[in-house]
């Protein structure tokens, strides 16, 4: 077992190496086009990825599952959560955006405490306010750092929050690889129907072509070694390695557009996650510990 939680980690740093890399790539496309048609063309290449990983895990089911309300109000919290954070992406470091995503799991334990019943002790209720003073810590609200794209990321978290927790209540049987298949046409779909108000069909070059296709292959790694993950180790273990999300962002925000957080946002960032694995340490006590394998907003 020891060694199968090993494994897993090591998926689980990989998926999160996955989702910055897409997150770079998609920053620096965002120069040059419009998120539509970032989630157009990208859609279309993670699609075909997630098509071939679906066909050869055996994975595919009927498209009409797809029209199930569970899955429906997932794939539009997916939906709204990808265009709100595509859309802060391009206007704010990654790692600011990758620090403010990570109060993603609070706001998940919050909203499964208020809308699907769950019991959380005083413990959780105390991490999930301290994580939410860090998030604000990160955005300093009434300051001149403070942008409408800090509040595009927190609706973004909001959005996938609901996206995970319709997650929860979905038939198990249907595959992870399947919905996230699902979820990738859905946005595809809804970039190019917004292309027409988004300022139309931009020129796309070479290297911008394979920019996108790169952010693709990344986000697909990402759904691939996730959910690897899931299946390898114990959850209760791995799952504090997705954090490893913000080193990543911090590195790679460094290297390649020379931003560096202000040590406010790094203080906030310490604090979310900080909160987010003592809650992540709380459920795991209580056995209740689960990460939707689709997580990740990219």
């Amino acid at each position: 077992m020891y060694s199968d939680n090993i494994r897993a980690a090591l998926f689980m740093l990989l998926a999160m190496a996955g989702f910055v890399i897409n997150d770079t790539f998609v920053k620096i496309a965002s120069a040059d086009v419009s998120p539509a048609q970032i989630m157009a063309i990208r859609g279309v290449a993670a699609s075909l990825f997630l098509y071939i990983l679906a066909w050869k895990l055996r994975a595919l089911r009927p498209m009409r599952l797809a029209l199930s309300p569970r899955l429906l109000l997932r794939t539009a919290a997916d939906i709204l959560a990808t265009l709100s954070y595509i859309t802060a992406l391009g206007q704010m470091p990654i790692a600011n955006a990758s620090a403010i995503f990570q109060a993603l799991p609070l706001t998940v334990t919050l909203g499964a405490a208020l809308f699907l019943g769950e019991p959380v002790g005083w413990r959780r209720w105390t991490a999930i306010a301290v994580g939410f003073i860090g998030v604000m810590i990160i955005v300093r609200p009434g300051t001149e750092g403070f942008t409408i794209y800090s509040v595009a990321v927190l609706a973004s978290v909001v959005f996938a929050a609901v996206r995970d927790l319709s997650t929860r209540r979905m038939d198990k049987a249907v595959p992870s690889i399947f919905i996230a298949l699902v979820t990738s046409i859905a946005v595809s779909l809804v970039g190019w129907l917004l292309l027409p108000f988004s300022g139309g069909w931009q020129p796309v070059s070479t290297s911008l072509l394979v920019t996108l296709c790169c952010a693709a292959a990344a986000i697909a790694v990402g759904y691939i070694f996730i959910v690897q993950a899931m299946r390898t180790g114990d959850m209760g273990f791995v799952a504090p390695f997705r954090y490893s999300i913000l080193l990543y962002a911090l590195l790679l925000g460094y290297l390649v557009f020379g931003d560096l957080p202000a040590p406010l946002t790094l203080l906030g960032a310490a604090i979310v996650v900080a909160s987010g694995l003592y809650t992540l340490y709380r459920e795991r006590l209580r056995g209740v510990v689960e990460v939707p394998p689709t997580q990740q907003v990219h």
